[in-house]
């Protein structure tokens, strides 16, 4: 057997509409999200080896200068961005909704992936995954305009079988293209969309890190402003401001700190970019929008991951999909395999899918029960980039560890994390409790409720963070003068001003 690797801590900070927090720079909210994953995992950041940081909107140093608020260490700081910069968004009088000029969103899960790397190749024991990201309000204008778009092969394929309306976002025609090809082919109404939008803004009503948590009926998101094609606002996610961060340990590091109460086993992870299927060299058939919208990327991951992890999607208890716009999540039921294929909009109006609180039926018995987006997903918790696949990550090491309180997905066993972006790459992750049971350390304390490191459940609360915990967690080592609460930069006095937030 290789090698084990543990999420050990999680935290995130309030998904903001961007600028709602004037006074909170990029630092803050990386800083908030790091310090609560350090305080879950019972650590300091002299315990960390390692750390990858990923963002899109910033310039080419950004891990560091939120790194360094903790300690000045030497580790390696790697800055990820698997996303590619060309953006432009639509924006309303009350929201900002993605309609991205690139889409390769899956800058949060790439840093998880590299620092499980890290772990795998046994450069350390101990790896920081963290994303974050500060978006500009109202319209983004494009930001490379002086060389290739890395999306122009696929707009152009998109465009020779859909068309092109210059008068809408683009992004949103790539998915609304996406699930209209899709429901043309194997049949379904356009209402699989609306019951999936409303699944998300009914979900994100218990997650108080959401952005959004109003509640949405069908109706509600039938009737909303007509974006393009069948997607109304409420099928979009909106553009956003915060942070998310993961821990990730060996198993000889979780038993050693006593942390196996709370580990949770990535049981495999695949990263995975564009086919033929996409993109085929010798076009001896028209461009597919559902593959162009990443299909076969999902489809091979979800593949890969299912076999080394040992499992079948009917083993997969809850879900945490990239659901940008609906009707990419409406493909992806298919690519991941929840529903037989060709079936995913009948799957979407079962109800196998929805908390049960929320269900307007009971789903039938070949729909297999399987939550998706019990935080609300990208729809209504948010979509900053870098920290959406970490934010994911979080929401479904709460599921595992059974703290998510109401939105709780009973029994969550097995997790599978989704997070793609056009450009184009996915990661595919699945998560369980330990497959073998792990070793008592002797400092174990396997009765310690890791709750208590808080004061409260992280999961089912939100609160800001002080500048005690900051220097809680900070590193005594590379600490300036070794003077812990002295680091690199002014911002740990002003923590408890900056990190107030609301869930407006």
């Amino acid at each position: 057997m290789g090698k084990r690797v543990f999420v050990v801590g999680v935290g995130m900070t309030h998904f903001d509409k961007p600028g709602r927090r004037k006074d909170v720079d990029y630092p803050d909210y990386a800083v908030e999200a790091a310090t609560k994953a350090l305080i879950d995992a019972n650590l300091t950041y002299d315990d960390i080896g390692f750390a990858a940081v990923g963002y899109v909107y910033g310039d080419s140093t950004c891990g560091q200068r939120c790194l360094y608020e903790l300690g000045l260490t030497q580790i390696p700081i790697v800055n990820v961005n698997n996303s590619t910069m060309s953006w432009g968004t639509l924006a309303t009088s009350v929201f900002a909704y993605l309609a991205t000029n690139s889409l390769d969103c899956s800058t949060g899960s790439t840093a998880l992936y590299v620092a499980r790397q890290a772990i795998l190749c046994g450069q350390t024991s101990c790896a920081m995954a963290l994303g974050f990201e500060k978006m500009a309000p109202g319209s983004l204008a494009t930001v490379w305009k002086d060389r290739t778009n890395p999306l122009g092969r696929l707009l152009k394929d998109m465009a020779s079988v859909r068309g092109y309306d210059t008068k809408a976002p683009f992004a949103a025609q790539i998915f609304s293209n996406a699930g209209v090809e899709y429901l043309e082919q194997h049949g379904g109404p356009p209402a699989a969309l609306d019951a999936i939008a409303a699944k998300s803004h009914n979900h994100s009503t218990l997650n108080p890190y959401a952005q959004h948590n109003h509640p949405a009926s069908i109706d509600d998101v039938r009737n909303a402003r007509r974006i393009v094609g069948p997607l109304t606002l409420l099928h979009c996610s909106p553009t956003s401001d915060g942070a998310a961060c993961a821990i990730v340990a060996d198993e000889e590091f979780v038993v050693r700190h006593g942390l196996q109460r709370q580990a949770i086993e990535i049981l495999s992870q695949e990263l995975v970019t564009d086919s033929t299927m996409a993109f085929d060299p010798a076009r001896q058939k028209p461009p597919s929008c559902v593959e162009l919208a990443g299909a076969d990327m999902t489809r091979t991951a979800a593949r890969r991951a299912y076999a080394a992890a040992g499992i079948t999607p009917a083993d997969v208890s809850v879900v945490e999909l990239h659901d940008c716009f609906s009707a990419n999540e409406l493909i992806t039921y298919d690519a991941l395999g929840l529903c037989p294929p060709g079936r995913a909009a009948e799957y979407a109006m079962s109800g196998a899918t929805t908390l049960p609180q929320f269900r307007a039926k009971e789903p039938s018995p070949q729909d297999r029960a399987t939550i998706v987006n019990p935080s609300g997903g990208l729809i209504s918790k948010g979509h900053p980039l870098g920290a959406t696949g970490l934010a994911q990550c979080c929401e479904l090491s709460w599921q595992l560890r059974g703290w998510a309180g109401p939105r709780q997905v009973p029994n969550a066993d097995k997790a599978l994390q989704h997070n793609i972006g056009l450009g184009g790459a996915v990661v595919l992750t699945i998560y369980g409790r330990p497959a073998q049971p792990l070793e008592t350390g002797a400092e174990s304390r396997p009765d310690e409720d890791p709750r208590k490191r808080f004061g409260y459940n992280p999961a089912v609360e939100c609160r800001q963070i002080a500048a005690s915990d900051v220097q809680r967690v900070m590193s005594r080592r590379g600490s300036l003068s070794g003077t812990p609460g002295r680091v690199y930069g002014d911002r740990v006095a002003q923590v408890g001003r900056t990190a107030q937030h609301s869930n407006l």
